[in-house]
Order: C-alpha cells, then sequence, then structure tokens
C-alpha cells in the first residue's frame, strides 16, 4: 500500500508551518493513524543528528517525535545551512557534500530531487499518510523552473495541498489571493484549501472575508487557528524566531539579578545554530534567559552562553569588534561563569585555526582564552549519536547526559586540565569530550542537548545558584520535566486544531 499525502504550504516564511505539521502528525497518530513528517528541503541552523548519524532540520526530528517515530534522514532529505550572505552547505541525505552559492546550489537542483524522490517514495511505503512541509511560498517565481519542495514537488507527486496564511503579519488575505495568482492553473488546481494561522480575537468577525476570498478563490477555508503564544510549547525552527522571541536585551543597570534566582545570557551570534539546546532553562523556575546582542551588558547576569555556530571564525571576529573577550574576561574575573557549547565551545580556546578554508577565509585567529584549546577545522563533519558520564569533579557524581556532536572541529588540549565528560558512541568508542577551568565557572563541549538531561540541569543550576547566586539549592521550586513539556506542547497543540479545522474535510483532501 502506498501510503496518502498531505502538504502545507505557506504564503511566506515563519506562518507557521512546521508547528501546524508537528499538531497534525500528532493528531493523527493518536487517532493510529501511521503517519510520518516529510520536508524535501529545509534552509536552517537548527539541525539534529540521528541514530545513523545523519544530520536533518530539527524541526523534522520535533514532528518525528510527535508520530512517535525515531528521526530519519528520509524526513529531510535535503538541508542547507547557510554560512555567509551567499553561500551555504548543502547536506545531502544526511551528508555534506559541498558548500554553494544559491546560482551553483539552483543548477544542482535535478540531483537533489533524486535524494527528495527516493526519500520519499520509502516513505510510502512504509506509512499511511506522509503529511509533506513546504518552504518559503510557492509563489517565488524566480525559482520556479527548478522546485523540489513546493508545488515543483507537490505536482510532481499530486500532493493535495492545504495553503496557510498568517494573519498575525497583517494582509492575510491579499497574500492568499495574491499567492493563487501567481501560481499556473495545474499548481491551482492541487489547492484544496485554506487556512488561517495566529488569529487574535472572535472568529466571526473573519466570516466576511473568508466568504468572499473563499469564492472569489473557488478555494474553502478548511479553518482558522487561534494565536497560541507561550501557552503550547514547541522548540523554534531556527534563529530568526529570536527576532521577535520576547528574550530581552538587558542594557539597563539591574536589582537583583532581574528579579531572578539566576540570570542567564546568550549571546546572539550572526550564524547562531541549534540555539533550543536552551529551550529548557527557558522553562525552569526562578531562572531568566535573555538573548543578548554581543554589544550588550553583562552586569548583572550570572551565567554567559556561547552557542553553537554555523561560521565560528567569522562570528568570533565580530564578537572581537564589539570587544567581549575583554569584557568576557572582566565578567569571569568578577565572579561570572561562562558556558561555550560547540562552536561556542571552540571560541573559549586559545586558537582556532582554518587553513582550508573549511568555513571561512580567515585562516588563523586567537580565540577568548578562557579554556586550553587548539581548535583546527577538518574537512570531515563529525555528526553522531552519543551518551556520556560526566567525569568533572564539579558537577557529578554519578551524572550522565545524551546527545548528539556536529562539528568540523578538531580540539585538542595545549595544557592539562579537567574533561567535563567521557563519551561513548554507539559503536563502543570512548573519548573524552570538553574541559573546565576555574573551578566550574568557565567549561564548554561538543555535545549538544546537554541541558535537556533533567539530572545534569538540575545540578548545575544547583551549583551556579550556591557559586554565584548565594541561594540554598532547595530555594528553588521543581518544574515539570523538559520532555514532558513538549509533550504537553504537542498534545495541546493536536487538541487546539481539532476544534479549529474541519478534519472531516481534511480526511477526505487526503484521501482516509
Amino acid at each position: 500500500m502506498t501510503a496518502k499525502l498531505l502538504m502545507l504550504q505557506g504564503t511566506g516564511s515563519s506562518v507557521g508551518k512546521s508547528a501546524l505539521v508537528a499538531g497534525l502528525c500528532r493528531l493523527y497518530h493518536r487517532r493510529g493513524v501511521r503517519v510520518a513528517p516529510f520536508k524535501a528541503q529545509n534552509m536552517a541552523l537548527n539541525s539534529f543528528i540521528t541514530v545513523q548519524g545523519d544530520e536533518i532540520g530539527r524541526a523534522q526530528a520535533v514532528q518525528a517525535e510527535a508520530c512517535g517515530l525515531k528521526p530519519h534522514v528520509d524526513m529531510n532529505p535535503v538541508l542547507i545551512k547557510p554560512n555567509s550572505d551567499t553561500g551555504a552547505q548543502v547536506i545531502i541525505h544526511g551528508k555534506p557534500v559541498a558548500n554553494m552559492s544559491a546560482v551553483v546550489y539552483h543548477a544542482y537542483k535535478e540531483t537533489a530531487w533524486q535524494a527528495v524522490s527516493s526519500s520519499l517514495a520509502r516513505l510510502r511505503q512504509t506509512y499511511d499518510l506522509v503529511i509533506i512541509e513546504g518552504a518559503g511560498s510557492p509563489a517565488e517565481i524566480n525559482l520556479r523552473d527548478k522546485d523540489i519542495v513546493n508545488m515543483g514537488l507537490a505536482t510532481r507527486v499530486k500532493a493535495p495541498v492545504l495553503l496557510l496564511g498568517d494573519i498575525d503579519k497583517g494582509g492575510v488575505f491579499a497574500s492568499l489571493v495574491g499567492t493563487m495568482e501567481l501560481l499556473e492553473e495545474d499548481e491551482r488546481e492541487l489547492i484544496k484549501g485554506f487556512i488561517v494561522n495566529k488569529f487574535r480575537g472572535d472568529v466571526t468577525l473573519l466570516a466576511p472575508g473568508l466568504e468572499m476570498i473563499g469564492a472569489r478563490c473557488k478555494v474553502p477555508f478548511v479553518g482558522v487557528v487561534p494565536w497560541f503564544g507561550k501557552e503550547i510549547y514547541l522548540p523554534e525552527e531556527d534563529g530568526v524566531a529570536l527576532q521577535n522571541s520576547g528574550h530581552d536585551e538587558r542594557r539597563d543597570e539591574p536589582g537583583s539579578a532581574f528579579g531572578a534566582t539566576l540570570a542567564i545570557g546568550v549571546i546572539r551570534l550572526a550564524h547562531i545554530s541549534n540555539f533550543t539546546d536552551f529551550d529548557p532553562l527557558l522553562h525552569e523556575p526562578g531562572v531568566r534567559l535573555d538573548y543578548l546582542d554581543a554589544h550588550a551588558t553583562l552586569v548583572g547576569y550570572h551565567l554567559i552562553i556561547l552557542p553553537g555556530s554555523k561560521n565560528t571564525l567569522e562570528d568570533l571576529v565580530s564578537l572581537q569588534a564589539a570587544d567581549l573577550p575583554r569584557r568576557l574576561q572582566a565578567f569571569v574575573d568578577a565572579g561570572g561563569a561562562v558556558v561555550g557549547i560547540c562552536g561556542g565551545f571552540q571560541m573559549l580556546g586559545h586558537r582556532l585555526r582554518d587553513l582550508q578554508m573549511i568555513e571561512s577565509g580567515r585562516g588563523e585567529i586567537a580565540g577568548f582564552g578562557l579554556l586550553p584549546l587548539l581548535t583546527e577545522m577538518a574537512p570531515e563533519k563529525i555528526t553522531v549519536q552519543c551518551r556520556a558520564r560526566v567525569i568533572s569533579s564539579c558537577f557529578g557524581p554519578d551524572l550522565t547526559v545524551s546527545g548528539y556532536e556536529i562539528h568540523q572541529g578538531r580540539t585538542t588540549l595545549v595544557e592539562p586540565a579537567e574533561s567535563l565528560l567521557q563519551v561513548t558512541q554507539a559503536d563502543g568508542v570512548q573519548y573524552s569530550d570538553g574541559c573546565v577551568a576555574g573551578g566550574g565557572r568557565v567549561w564548554g563541549c561538543y555535545m549538544h542537548g546537554v541541558f535537556d538531561d533533567e539530572g545534569f540541569r538540575k545540578a548545575y543550576l544547583a551549583w551556579l545558584r550556591v557559586h554565584l547566586a548565594n541561594a540554598r539549592p532547595s530555594s528553588f521550586s521543581e518544574g515539570i520535566s523538559y520532555r514532558q513539556r513538549k509533550e504537553d506542547g504537542l498534545n495541546g497543540l493536536a487538541d487546539l486544531l481539532q476544534k479549529a479545522l474541519d478534519m472531516k474535510m481534511i480526511d477526505q483532501l487526503a484521501g482516509l
């Protein structure tokens, strides 16, 4: 049996496609349908490593969780990770093939289509329903001739399409009509329904507009999804979300750590990647998490985090221009704590080398000098899931973490220092990861996901409270687990869509 198809496309980027696909996946999964997500081509710096060691978009990993499945590379066969204003690393079936300009990749799309086609065919032979997510807008007519992710895909596989518009941006009716006007006739025939997303207020006020646009375009509205904001938690897909995330950049002189037991700042890099590493901290009682511009004051914060980066050397140069190395050293000297994850870990070392120009043309530059490390970029990318035991005397004992690594760099110690983790890969290979200095005040590692682990996160936050905030470990309340919060978010979104959408119509469109 070949799986049925249902596709969600949007009138633009950030209209809510990823979230609604996740919600529909969970809804169908709860009904007992064997459902899987699919996004032919994803452009994102938030990525995930599968059990097989393949790299896919983080959004598809979340959608897989919604389906009760382990993420697989067939769910996102083409991943594009921008590393400059004009170029990106192109990843096919989980492995990087080359850095390409937009023009070169446009010519490469026929090859990329082979990966898309084979992956979708395998999913259709395994599941009952595949829910496909488009990218950006199908009305990007300058890219139509080689499109493999929106209508170019839909027309090849004859997928029924729901077109999603974001009313919070304004002009939702114009965006729906305009999109339809720019499509070819065979493409318009595949648009089977409209969805209005992120609506605030009384839905009856929309009725005249829904009726008029539905009649004009000869496409029914299958629902209006209300704005759910922070009431329903889902990990964000990419760093663009940080621009409107509501995380403040504090430049004033704070009072008592902004009223929180712990104040944590994450430096917002130009090429920030995997910032969802820090989402678990967002939901901890008594913790305030802000994303900071490189020029923002560090006064009042207990912990500063340097996150991952798709272009570590270029981001490091920008931080040097903002005088952050000197200010971060002063922050540590004044008693603050610093953590670096992946690219941020590399930056905390003495020097970074990219003599083969793997990520940039910078050659060799100085790091922050807070950890005794030397990092050299290598052609082969490390992508692996792993588990580890925390071996630092500062945060143990008996703590374990699990996560994944994604990096081009190879990091070595230039002088003896304490490691953070003893890592064990799935194949049994063991090695040390990370470095700890200053009695625990400065540390970093390559593993993404260390803060997802309840035990380590609680232990480290307790350490920070005792050593930096002069608080007792028992002086804060326990919150629900991060994993449970994600599950609650997926179920809450499924419940919301069940009420907001005409699921009988959607079932019929999907052929269920």
